[in-house]
């Protein structure tokens, strides 16, 4: 089933206007499929996919490789973070042909940013590609399928059983290939541990020290172990919001599994009324609602916001001079407390709302909105 991704528009529009397009993204997320349905729309494409043998053979030479194809108008290079070096390569070669196009699809590494960012400076637009968001998936998908099964395609498109057992798998194949494919030694035992204490900890804040004692190793490992998992989009480092208050603010990041199927999947949850009894449904529905926003207003800044004594706010947008500020509710009956107020002046919020699993979209109060998170992701913020 070929489902229409929101980011195609972009794709298409940045093969039309540069020279070189990147869609980056976790692995199994989509990427393939996406640039599959895109090239398809052009005459004369070359397809290689560098996990194959056969594919990345040909570019031996790549300088040849180009050459002796110059007439071909769109190359679409898959996993090319196997071979960074070709970046040094792409730069001469669209700056000499004009007209030839790129797109080139990477699985998360840092290498590939570092490399694309060093060689391809001004000649390169790149574009995230998440799961999905319940606004691609919601013609065929429950919001509560959709929460309890995540948004990578295999999942969400699976029955409950069949995705449960294709998490399970992903997560192994990440812990005991993929990590190693993007060119880190790690021991997959104490990744996944790691990953399963973090799992727990979602949405709270992110304290090293803590999780090192609670891991038995020392405190630079547990903070590289954790690099490596953000860098490979498996979590979110949400960061604080500061402002000229004379208030002690927060200094640590949240951190949160990107994908609630994931984080289900790491915690044994296999059902959804085994979620709804679960200390971890709030921050589950959180990470939902936080990955959603973000994936579509993804050209806002995004923070969280808490003092010390307390004044919080789950999500902030920031657009020049625009404050948006989102409360995150599991209630049918939404309420905010006294922290919330205190925080909206703080930070001067222009517009607020809160997001629950609500029907419809209704007042609160002090110009607060309710709002279903369907209803919010159709507006133009």
């Amino acid at each position: 089933m070929i489902i229409q991704r929101t980011l195609s528009a972009k794709i298409e529009s940045s093969i039309e206007n540069s020279s070189v397009t990147a869609i980056l993204g976790a692995r199994q997320v989509g990427k393939t499929t996406l640039a599959k349905s895109i090239i398809a729309l052009y005459k004369n494409v070359k397809y290689l996919d560098l996990e194959k043998n056969s594919d990345l053979e040909l570019l031996t030479n790549e300088e040849q490789y180009f050459n002796l194809n110059k007439n071909t108008f769109l190359f679409c290079i898959d996993e090319i973070q196997l071979k960074p070096g070709l970046f040094k390569t792409l730069r001469s070669f669209v700056d000499e042909n004009k007209e030839m196009r790129f797109l080139i699809l990477g699985s998360a590494s840092p290498e590939l940013l570092r490399q694309s960012s060093e060689s391809l400076a001004g000649r390169i637009f790149y574009y995230e590609l998440n799961p999905f968001t319940f606004s691609e998936i919601k013609k065929i998908k429950s919001l509560t399928e959709y929460h309890l099964l995540g948004g990578f395609p295999k999942s969400i498109l699976a029955t409950v059983e069949t995705a449960f057992e294709w998490l399970q798998n992903f997560i192994k194949t990440f812990l005991e290939r993929d990590l190693q494919t993007f060119g880190y030694t790690l021991p997959p035992l104490i990744i996944r541990r790691l990953w399963v204490m973090i799992a727990h900890l979602n949405g709270q804040l992110l304290n090293h020290a803590s999780l090192s004692r609670s891991m038995g190793i020392d405190e630079k490992t547990v903070k590289k172990y954790i690099d490596i998992l953000h860098h490979t989009y498996m979590l979110r480092l949400l960061p604080p919001y500061f402002v000229n208050v004379k208030k002690r603010l927060v200094k640590s990041p949240k951190i949160y599994l990107r994908d609630t199927g994931i984080l289900h999947s790491l915690l044994n949850i296999k059902t959804y009324n085994d979620l709804y009894a679960n200390p971890i449904y709030g921050t589950s529905w959180e990470t939902l609602v936080i990955e959603n926003i973000i994936s579509k207003y993804n050209d806002w800044e995004h923070y969280f916001y808490r003092t010390a004594d307390g004044a919080e706010i789950d999500l902030v947008l920031i657009k020049g001079l625009n404050v948006i500020a989102i409360e995150i509710k599991t209630s049918l009956t939404p309420k905010v407390g006294k922290g919330f107020w205190i925080a909206i002046k703080d930070i001067k919020a222009t517009q607020l709302f809160i997001i629950a699993p609500v029907s419809q979209i209704y007042p609160y109060k002090n110009d607060v909105m309710v709002y279903p998170l369907e209803e919010f992701l159709k507006l133009a913020l």
